[in-house]
């Protein structure tokens, strides 16, 4: 596993919002009847603020990924997702999310092609020695077309919950107009593309072949993705639910600049390229599997050549829905659904303790909880609900928090002890279950 290689920064302090010590009272009456599902349900949903969370005096907020001191644009939004529903009644919250949103917001005019950043421009880097033009302010330089979809998902979401406008700035727009220059750039990739990464560290995933470009690609509408969800490089790099992503993304960009900045012309430019998006995923992104029918693709290069996989990260096929591309009966999506839980998925594993989903980033065999989690909130029934929930709640360790990956047979084999966003997903799911009464 890669490890970073400086010291742990301990977080200040502070106390939590009223309405997450209120979930948590919650929780002490609709989980009375499971003990240890309890205990994992409050360890886990505050663990974001509890222990990564940091208040900057500019109004921003810092949020590291949890035992790395950097924070992913990616991972930062997923570790407080699950309080969304509790912002448009806490200020506290409305402070954190809004703060998170404005940093996020910063760290996108820095530089749009970075998926980690530093607290401050300290010149730390996961490795110093990267082949691309790094900044003091970037932890790691690996251009991951979703780093910046989530980006624009949180700020859609919390003034969706809150219909608070304060962080739609003149910064805030400038940002989503690099967002879209990078996507309209990235159609493009080997004829208008500045971006280049190449890692000499002997681990293949973690670098781009030729010559730091990526393999070649055909022109299909979707954009280019150096790196997937796990930061790993990408075998074909049109990634599939990366550019679901940015389809849903561009939809929600279009909602900002209709009635917030009141720019239509701007609107109608941001919808061609939603549907030049769409279209490239329609017609290139869908493999006629020979058992499951027509099932979306992990990725393409737009030749013709096709990775049939899933990934526990997020965005990944089995997050389509989640992420909401399509709704969760769409049958392309169902067809998806079954492959990936399937040993056709060359990362589907099953074992004595679980089966579930793992990644080519961690061991074979290893399923991630993440991947429980995510198949938990896009299940259709209550049974696959509960189900994903038990697994969870019997694959600890006994150390009451989610991990990454862990061992099918022997869950106290497993990766990170303190991975957040981990412990958020697992808490959206609990959570929702409890509001949806089936716990």
């Amino acid at each position: 596993m890669e490890q970073f290689r400086l010291p742990r920064i301990p977080m200040p302090k502070f106390d939590l919002p009223q309405a997450v010590q209120e979930v948590l009272t919650e929780a002490d009456t609709a989980l009375a009847h499971r003990p240890k599902l309890l205990k994992l349900f409050k360890n886990c949903f505050p663990n974001t603020l509890e222990t990564t969370t940091k208040l900057m005096d500019d109004g921003t907020t810092f949020i590291i990924t949890g035992d790395i001191p950097a924070s992913w644009l990616r991972d930062s939004v997923e570790q407080v997702i699950h309080y969304l529903p509790l912002a448009k009644r806490d200020e506290d919250l409305q402070r954190i999310i809004g703060g998170l949103i404005k940093r996020h917001i910063q760290y996108v005019r820095i530089d749009p092609y970075a998926n980690a950043f530093n607290e401050s421009a300290n010149d730390w880097h996961w490795n110093k020695n990267d082949g691309t033009e790094m900044s003091p302010w970037v932890w790691e330089r690996k251009f991951e077309i979703d780093s910046l979809c989530f980006v624009v998902r949180l700020a859609y979401l919390y003034w969706k919950e809150t219909e608070l406008t304060d962080i739609f700035d003149e910064s805030f727009r400038l940002a989503m107009e690099e967002i879209v220059n990078v996507f309209r750039t990235e159609q493009h990739h080997f004829e208008k593309s500045p971006y280049r990464f190449s890692r000499d560290n002997g681990i293949e995933h973690d670098s781009l072949q030729n010559g730091g470009l990526g393999m070649p690609v055909n022109y299909t509408g979707m954009v280019w993705s150096g790196f997937r969800s796990s930061d790993d490089a990408c075998d074909f790099h049109y990634n599939i639910p990366g550019n679901m992503f940015a389809v849903v993304a561009l939809r929600q960009m279009q909602e900002f600049f209709e009635w917030i900045f009141r720019d239509q012309s701007y609107v109608l430019e941001l919808k061609k390229l939603e549907q030049e998006i769409d279209r490239g995923i329609r017609l290139y992104g869908i493999y006629r599997h020979p058992e499951f029918g027509p099932i979306y693709a992990y990725e393409t290069d737009g030749f013709g050549n096709y990775c049939l996989m899933d990934d526990a990260g997020t965005p990944g096929l089995m997050s389509i829905p989640y992420l909401g591309y399509t709704d969760a009966d769409d049958p392309v999506y169902q067809n998806t659904r079954r492959f990936a839980l399937s040993k056709e998925n060359p990362f589907y594993y099953e074992g004595e303790a679980a089966r579930g989903i793992g990644s080519p980033h961690t061991p074979p065999n290893y399923i991630w909880h993440m991947a429980l989690s995510m198949q938990g909130l896009t299940a259709q029934t209550k049974e696959e609900k509960l189900e994903m929930i038990e697994m969870l709640e019997n694959t600890d360790a006994d150390t009451g928090f989610m991990h990454e990956g862990f061992h099918a047979d022997d869950p106290e084999i497993f990766t990170r002890t303190w991975f957040a966003w981990s412990n958020s997903l697992f808490s959206q799911l609990v959570y929702k279950s409890m509001k949806e009464g089936i716990l």
